[in-house]
């Protein structure tokens, strides 16, 4: 009893003592330094620059305000989903002892499901949305969320993978369509915004310049910016001053996968010409000539290496109609000139159809005007075919005919799901196997066990895929490819041979 005594007077006085050093260290300023006398301060009043010497720029800052303001609500972003499988579940042990045995034992399918995300843009009163043909190409669903929260599904009128446009529809009377631009007007250092829904952030403003105009690649002519674009911001809108919409976003040069100040847009005009052609012919309507060609080398009869060699003519098409030989360079296509092959094939393809045009080429040395009538492309033709992997590569190397692909050096074959676990791929991975890479320039960064899974943004499900993508491309021009490497996914950059 007189221990336990002893015992609550030393728990008193210890509790007095940290009582006392408390209330002195409150008093000190250690434990109540929150309570501590107030700092003086005071807070700048006015700013270093007198408005008035930057009212220009006050003035420029509210316009962007306004332009941004009236432009966000017809962008969308569009979110689509695709089932790539099914996975079989096992038995859950807890709803095996709580639930139906029988039926747990028999298992649960789930479905795996690919989600993608990206952008577009409404251009009409009755809601037809412009975008990619990739954002939206061989998925199960799409729906497209406005800028007010509101989400429609949408309906995928039409779509072109050359020209990597698709057309979709929303039923929504309330819909703010925006004007597209004569794109023909666009000049190298004109302002633009860039607005989409890079990585999901929806309604994302960035701007710059046209960097260049008419930079050539395999979907025809394009607009260069320096506008920071992301993945997501494919099929969203590159927009001009007056709040009008100068080009569709569609691709960017990358050692990253995100923006290096290097994108691509599809110039309005030709984004006019795609939209009117699917709805009133459910297809884009294209101009056909029927001819092979290759570039010509200097010593040969073309100024400054411009112009194409006839190589090939097609029987029955405009072409034979012209009387057009082989060994012609065509130097201009209805007054137009012709640089390169991409050219004289985009001019081809945008051309009306039984118009009469004339070509002036140069034919052993003279020049000549020769004229035909442009008619549609026959279905099932193709400007290019993939070369078989068994078949050698030409001998002569200047040929640039329409077979000619720039990935001869590249073999690919099947991804198939033993072949994803071996290479410890990551799942639901799609693409092509690279079985063999040459040493030629084109190839020397592939390595053999890559995954190609997109060329040029297009994305690769199969061979088939690969060799009909690989087929329209310009041999003259870089290459863009997505590029899987065991876990790893980085961008690469074929060049030119």
């Amino acid at each position: 009893m007189k221990n336990l005594f002893k015992f609550f007077v030393f728990v008193a006085l210890l509790s007095l003592a940290i009582s006392v050093l408390y209330d002195y260290r409150l008093k000190r300023g250690g434990l109540g330094a929150l309570q501590r006398a107030p700092e003086k301060y005071t807070l700048a009043q006015s700013p270093n620059v007198d408005p008035k010497q930057v009212a220009s720029l006050e003035a420029l800052n509210q316009e962007r305000r306004a332009l941004v303001k009236s432009v966000v609500p017809s962008v969308v972003a569009v979110k689509t989903s695709k089932k790539i499988g099914v996975r079989r579940q096992g038995m859950d042990p807890f709803e095996f002892f709580f639930g139906n045995p029988r039926r747990q034992y028999r298992g649960r399918d789930e479905a795996l499901v690919q989600n993608s995300l990206g952008s577009g843009v409404i251009v009409t009163n009755e809601g037809h949305i412009i975008t990619n043909n990739h954002v939206v190409a061989q998925v199960d669903e799409i729906e497209v969320q406005l800028s007010d929260g509101r989400t429609e599904k949408a309906r995928l009128i039409g779509a072109d993978s050359q020209m990597d446009i698709a057309v979709l529809k929303i039923d929504n009377p309330s819909v703010k369509p925006l004007v597209l631009a004569d794109s023909d007007s666009v000049q190298a250092g004109d302002f633009v915004l860039a607005i989409g829904n890079p990585f999901g952030f929806q309604e994302t403003v960035t701007d710059g310049i046209i960097s260049y105009k008419g930079r050539t690649s395999d979907i025809g002519e394009l607009l260069q910016t320096n506008t920071a674009i992301n993945p997501g911001n494919s099929g969203g809108p590159l927009i001009n001053l007056r709040g009008e919409v100068v080009g569709i976003n569609t691709a960017i040069i990358s050692t990253s996968g995100t923006s290096a100040g290097v994108g691509f847009a599809i110039p309005s005009n030709a984004v006019r010409m795609a939209l009117e052609s699917l709805l009133k012919q459910g297809r884009i309507i294209r101009g056909y000539l029927g001819v092979q060609m290759r570039v010509p080398q200097p010593g040969q009869p073309a100024p400054s290496g411009e112009g194409v060699i006839v190589d090939e003519i097609v029987s029955g098409s405009p072409a034979e109609d012209a009387h057009l030989q082989k060994g012609d360079v065509i130097l201009k296509f209805d007054g137009h000139d012709v640089k390169s092959f991409t050219d004289l094939r985009r001019l081809v393809s945008e051309a009306d159809l039984n118009k009469k045009v004339d070509l002036q080429i140069v034919r052993g040395g003279k020049p000549m005007t020769v004229s035909t009538q442009i008619k549609e492309q026959p279905a099932g033709y193709q400007t290019g075919q993939a070369v078989p992997q068994q078949t050698p590569a030409p001998q002569n190397p200047d040929e640039e005919n329409e077979e000619s692909t720039g990935f001869s050096g590249i073999q690919v074959e099947e991804l198939t799901p033993a072949l994803a676990r071996q290479l410890d791929l990551p799942n639901g991975i799609h693409g092509v196997v690279v079985t063999n890479v040459d040493t030629a320039p084109g190839g020397a960064e592939l390595q053999k066990g890559d995954v190609i899974e997109e060329v040029n943004q297009q994305p690769i499900n199969s061979v088939s895929d690969y060799n009909k993508i690989v087929s329209s491309l310009d041999p003259n021009q870089p290459q863009v490819l997505s590029v899987c490497r065991h876990r790893s996914r980085s961008f690469l950059v074929l060049r030119p041979r």
